[in-house]
């Protein structure tokens, strides 16, 4: 690796000058409750239903922390003694059934009055303790999935679907290593579930990944973000050597065999 990755600041050269091997850490929480029936058709109208369905964030820190010691910056790829390999868009269809064309997902990072915005589209404003300049806490964001009364109108039902993308975004899909909240800067993409589809999330995932990927492989980093249950469902996926795989039927999306 010394000879193809020519940075002092590289995880796998400190490893050939230690006898310690670094293992990473990453905060995943999915949640373990299936989503409400109801819900599940607007999930699935903004294409987030296949991810909804993902139970378990059970994550083998030390198996990443392998991967990211054979992470070539120059290139984004893996290398390994066979060749190099590397996620791809096309395996975050396969993984998570995320739309990866379309319009980028991109938008302001800052709102006037956020409030205000959570309001129309959450149809609640968190309270003080319950949110940041920057986002919406997840804390905030269970809870407010957790009351959906048997009751609920369309609209209510809108609500919380937006607040269930919202949760999985930051926690499952584009989690911070360390953070405790999702950025506000998503929010306005949902605001209708019928055009939130034509977005590439999928891009915007293995976008972040790759930045994750990148932070990571400096010696003195000890946590990891990004789609963390994508990288370990596709290593297991694509090279079998890993882990023994049964040969029973795929399950869909792929992170839930």
């Amino acid at each position: 690796m010394a000879r193809l990755i020519r940075n002092d600041e590289h995880i796998s050269d400190a490893t050939n000058n230690e006898d310690s091997f670094r293992l990473l850490r990453g905060r995943v929480s999915v949640l373990k409750k299936a989503p409400d029936a109801r819900l599940m058709p607007y999930l699935e109208l903004a294409r987030f239903g296949s991810v909804a369905l993902i139970r378990s964030s059970d994550l083998r820190f030390d198996l990443l922390s392998a991967l990211v010691e054979r992470w070539r910056l120059e290139t984004h790829t893996f290398h390994f003694p066979c060749g190099e390999c590397t996620v791809t868009l096309e395996d975050v269809a396969l993984q998570f059934g995320l739309p990866i064309d379309g319009s980028p997902v991109t938008g302001v990072s800052s709102f006037t009055d956020p409030a205000a915005l959570c309001y129309q589209l959450l149809g609640d404003s968190p309270r003080d303790g319950e949110s940041y300049f920057f986002g919406i806490k997840f804390t905030w964001l269970k809870a407010k999935i957790g009351q959906l009364s048997a009751t609920a109108t369309e609209g209510e039902l809108m609500c919380v679907a937006r607040a269930y993308i919202m949760h999985m975004v930051g926690v499952v899909l584009m989690p911070d290593a360390n953070g405790d909240s999702v950025h506000w800067m998503y929010l306005p993409l949902l605001a209708d579930l019928s055009t939130a589809r034509s977005y590439s999330w999928g891009s915007a995932v293995l976008a972040m990944l790759y930045q994750e990927l990148c932070r990571a492989k400096k010696p003195n980093v000890r946590d990891i973000g990004g789609c963390l249950i994508l990288l370990q469902s596709w290593a297991l996926y694509r090279l079998p050597f890993l882990a023994f795989v049964s040969h029973q039927p795929y399950l869909y999306p792929l992170p839930l065999r």
